[in-house]
């Protein structure tokens, strides 16, 4: 065997998030940067808050395995983050170490026994100001932390907390023009003329019963006044149909809305529930004329990145991450706007009017793929975000103590 030429980093990182296998955003993200860690010789394990449970296991990858810790009692399994870091460096005690956190930070505030390991927070920033919760953690002197999106960077910098940026990534070998979906032309998959105009809709539907971060209502009722003028419009819904996770009822929100199912495509419920390959949503990307996706706030918002590196331009709000993470070619909305008392910290929601003036605007613009949407998606490639952001900041914070 060839010995490796990839430039090693000897330490031992727990990366506490999603199971890197599951098919969530963080999941995602954690089975691009997991592998490219053992590959340059880091000793990395997955503690999972979702995804796995009742053992200890291991993931296998193309350079080694991943030891692979399970959820804890408590929801966000903070009561284990500690006590599973210990355990994964115990093997290696000579190593340098960090605790690493891919998820929203404030829930690991009353976490026992973090107060003297070395940790690093990749942290999604999705509100309009700084919550105090988040920034209770941030501020600790243990932390390290790290904005995923332009967005997040100035306002940690802003209240004062010193932040390095890494975005996000995609793996552009999959998310490219796909023009089937199980060996199918797209239009033809989805049941819907070549010729119409498809908005699809990816989100997952959480909420607290009452406020839905998405603004899933909000964009499906922008739909709604839209489709009443252009009849040979299409809506996507990729998301839960139900309200098992907190979310909205769907069915009842497409009736209030005056939809019915010839407007509305929705995906294999079984299937959602585990995750499409990744395929199939680079084909419904590429069979998609725009990508609806403005929220209320988002710590990044990955399927902008998927749809524009399948040449489909986007609409999203003029705030938060998104801002910053459209395509020149694409639309962002207005908005006003919103408390969350919970957080003690602002929102905005988006204005409905503003989203049907951009699916106007996307409707009357030119059809097909955006060779402008692809080329500004390159600098979200897996391997360039790892060459150009992860690397320095693994030879930085792992240097030797001189």
């Amino acid at each position: 065997m060839a010995k490796s030429t990839y430039e090693k980093i000897d330490a031992v990182v727990s990366v506490a998030s999603n199971s890197m296998t599951a098919k969530t955003g963080y999941g995602v993200q954690g089975s691009m940067l997991l592998p490219r860690m053992l590959r340059h010789g880091m000793k990395v394990a997955n503690l999972s808050n979702y995804g796995l449970e009742g053992r200890i296991d291991e993931i296998r990858t193309p350079y080694g395995k991943v030891k692979h810790y399970p959820r804890g009692f408590k929801p966000y399994s903070d009561d284990v983050l500690a006590q599973w870091h210990n355990h994964h460096r115990a093997q290696y005690p000579d190593k340098p170490h960090a605790l690493m956190t891919l998820f929203d930070v404030w829930v690991y505030n009353n976490a026992p026994l973090i107060d003297d390991l070395p940790i690093i927070s990749w942290v999604p920033l999705d509100h309009q100001t700084l919550p105090p919760v988040v920034g209770k953690w941030l501020l600790r002197p243990n932390v390290t932390s790290i904005a995923m999106s332009p967005f997040g960077l100035r306002q940690l910098n802003d209240a004062g907390i010193d932040a390095k940026y890494i975005p996000h990534a995609v793996d552009r070998g999959v998310f490219k023009p796909t023009p089937t979906i199980d060996g199918q032309p797209g239009r033809e998959f989805l049941r819907i003329d070549s010729d119409a105009f498809l908005v699809s809709f990816v989100g997952a539907n959480k909420a607290d019963s009452t406020i839905h971060r998405k603004a899933i209502a909000e964009n499906i009722f922008a739909f709604s006044l839209f489709h009443k003028e252009h009849p040979d419009s299409y809506l996507y819904l990729h998301t839960e149909p139900s309200n098992a996770f907190g979310g909205f009822y769907i069915p009842r929100l497409l009736k209030a809305c005056g939809l019915d199912d010839k407007s509305v495509i929705m995906p294999d419920t079984e299937q959602l529930r585990v995750g499409f390959p990744d395929e199939y949503m680079a084909g419904i990307y590429t069979a998609s004329d725009v990508l609806l996706g403005a929220s209320m706030g988002e710590g990044f918002q990955v399927p902008l990145i998927e749809a524009a590196s399948c040449g489909t331009r986007q609409i999203a709000g003029n705030w938060t991450a998104p801002m910053d993470l459209v395509s020149p070619d694409s639309w962002l909305v207005d908005g006003q706007p919103f408390w969350h008392d919970a957080h003690a910290s602002w929102w905005n929601m988006p204005s409905i009017g503003s989203i049907v003036e951009a699916l106007k605007l996307a409707y009357a613009a030119p059809r097909g793929t955006s060779e402008t949407a692809i080329e500004w998606s390159k600098q979200f490639e897996v391997e360039t975000v790892w060459r150009d952001y992860w690397m320095p900041f693994w030879r930085d914070y792992f240097a030797p103590q001189k």
